[in-house]
């Protein structure tokens, strides 16, 4: 009987043995699973938060796009403005400029005069006919005794001397154009330079031309006032 009751005793231990087992394999899946259901849960709050987050960059990413956008544009249109404002101050004189050209030296003689004033001076005609060739040879910018000439400058004798943009401009005169150095030489040919040439054996007066090799500077108008002209509105 007492082997017989051993081998129950032993089948019943490992019944129980295998009942436990499978109880806590269940147990443990049981609280998995259920383990499982509440991060789920507890993740869908965050997943919505998140796409929330998610849509509230990409908006403000297309914001700052845009931004970034006008902000371009605006850079570009200011270039433009500065361009062109730019361009304006040259074409108005208001700009000193450099560059090659020549030098033409007019001085009065310092010959005895045996008659009247005449050729022996430096008239103001002789300044607005080289003036003249000198922007017909291409001439880019020009200046007298360092007066820079514009639309608005005037030349013409008043007694002892001769008045340039409302300055009154005595001897030597220095006349400095900036452009193609052949071109404004060849220029001068065809107007009063060889007349000069001739006063200047008779008379003694000064008529020099130079062609540097360094650039040469004409400085920057005083800007004009305008009084009574203003400019025609567009429509």
């Amino acid at each position: 009987m007492q082997p017989n009751k051993n081998i129950a005793i032993g089948l019943i231990t490992l019944c129980l043995l295998a009942i436990g087992f499978f109880s806590v394999v269940l147990i443990k899946a049981y609280y998995q699973h259920n383990k499982a259901d509440d991060v789920q849960e507890a993740s869908l709050p965050s997943l919505i938060q998140l796409e929330m987050e998610n849509e509230k960059l990409t908006q403000e990413n297309e914001n700052l796009w845009e931004e970034l956008t006008k902000l371009q544009a605006a850079d570009g249109a200011a270039a433009l403005a500065s361009q062109q404002l730019e361009e304006a101050s040259i074409n108005a004189c208001l700009v000193g400029m450099t560059g090659p050209g020549i030098k033409i030296i007019l001085d009065d003689s310092r010959e005895e005069r045996i008659a009247e004033a005449g050729n022996y001076v430096i008239h103001e005609e002789y300044l607005s006919a080289l003036v003249n060739a000198l922007w017909n040879g291409g001439a880019e910018a020009i200046a007298i005794n360092n007066q820079r000439l514009t639309a608005h400058t005037e030349i013409f004798c008043s007694g002892s001397y001769i008045q340039i943009n409302g300055t009154r401009q005595m001897p030597p005169y220095h006349i400095v154009a900036i452009g193609n150095q052949e071109n404004l030489k060849s220029a001068l040919q065809f107007y009063l330079w060889d007349k000069l040439g001739e006063y200047q054996q008779l008379y003694g007066i000064t008529r020099k031309l130079e062609t540097p090799k360094e650039p040469l500077t004409v400085p920057a108008a005083k800007q004009f006032t305008f009084k009574y002209a203003q400019p025609v509105k567009e429509g």
